[in-house]
């Protein structure tokens, strides 16, 4: 009998070694193919331009957009349908919240949970009629949100709003009186409508206004509307784009990359005309360049008297054991940059207040 259990024991580990090896086989497989799958005219493009923007900085944020296999994941908990069984095994991997409490502005109802591990939580399915329990982010996507500083009550725009994860983490800090979440897209615009079923209760949903407006039209269809607007202007996704497989669609891209700051700064004009004199606007872009960050927003104070940068420098200092900064060009926003360990961004914020005065571009 004794024998018999031994040998068991023998056969589950070996089984169990068969299955580390095949795991770490097909791990090592993936690793390959998305190594393959870096577009090299997207690279180089990318090399050209961040060598001379980033510095020396520029190896490191390389080596992490390159590599996949160290890209973290922070686990947004849903309010709504809160997972406190989840939360405790969370606690127990050793994740931690975002900010713990150190920003002036940071509800208790906003529970971000990040992990200096590479671990992913898997997805969860859409399911109609149940609500999900926490959504998969880039947790540097959380800080736009956390500087727009929703309020209960207020009158709040998601300009270019899909897929839903800031428009879900913007609900999850508070209460407004009216959120209206456009997207432009039609693809993207059902993948919006899909991520607010899944997260946010009937109630709440019928206060919500889901529409497919020309961003760029949005302040003339309603000027002066908003307290707050945020305006996570389509970009180029650095992250994305180096995995274009289609060559010749890479090389369009970039071709149509200097096209972008136009679309971007037509975006923000907009947004200031659908924004109340006093309110708040926050832009948020996923890429590193310069000129779709810092340029942009140096275009539109240049073209503005009534619209003045906020100073949000606390925010990186809340979270520098969490997120690293560029070392340049914080004057007027903040600039996201992935690291070893802080595998968050590429994420450029900028913060933006209207005036009362008349001013106009």
């Amino acid at each position: 009998m004794l024998t018999r259990v031994r040998l068991w024991g023998l056969a589950e580990r070996s089984r169990l070694n068969r299955f580390l090896t095949r795991a770490g086989r097909l791990k090592a497989k993936s690793e390959r193919k998305l190594a393959k799958q870096i577009c090299k005219i997207v690279l180089d493009h990318f090399e050209k331009q961040y060598s001379k923007e980033l510095g020396d900085s520029w190896n490191t944020v390389r080596n992490i957009l390159t590599s996949p296999s160290l890209w973290q994941y922070a686990v947004l908990l849903n309010r709504f349908n809160y997972p406190y069984d989840l939360e405790k095994d969370l606690h127990l991997k050793g994740y931690h919240t975002l900010f713990q409490g150190s920003l002036p502005y940071h509800p208790e109802s906003m529970k971000c949970y990040l992990s200096r591990t590479t671990h992913r939580m898997p997805s969860e399915r859409h399911q109609i009629g149940n609500l999900k329990k926490y959504y998969l982010l880039n947790a540097a996507s959380i800080l736009p949100v956390l500087a727009l500083e929703v309020r209960d009550g207020e009158k709040v725009l998601d300009l270019c709003a899909a897929p839903g994860g800031k428009s879900i983490a913007l609900l999850q800090c508070a209460w407004p009186g009216y959120l209206h979440c456009n997207e432009y897209d039609s693809l993207r615009m059902r993948w919006l409508r899909q991520t607010l079923e899944s997260f946010i209760p009937q109630p709440l949903i019928n206060v919500i206004k889901v529409s497919d407006l020309d961003g760029r039209e949005m302040g003339d269809a309603q000027p002066e509307t908003f307290d707050k607007v945020l305006v996570d202007a389509p970009c180029s996704n650095d992250r994305s784009w180096l995995f274009s497989s289609d060559s010749q669609k890479a090389a369009y891209r970039i071709q149509q990359r200097r096209n972008l700051p136009i679309l971007q700064i037509e975006l923000l004009r907009s947004a200031i005309k659908a924004l109340r004199p006093g309110g708040l606007l926050v832009y948020s872009t996923c890429t590193l360049s310069k000129a779709e960050n810092q340029d942009v927003i140096s275009e539109i104070l240049n073209s503005y008297s009534n619209v003045m940068p906020m100073d949000i420098r606390g925010i990186a200092r809340a979270c520098s054991q969490d997120f690293t900064f560029a070392s340049t060009g914080q004057e007027r926003g903040l600039l996201v940059i992935p690291d070893k360990g802080k595998a968050w961004g590429p994420m450029y914020v900028a913060k933006l207040k209207k005036s009362w005065s008349t001013g106009k571009w």
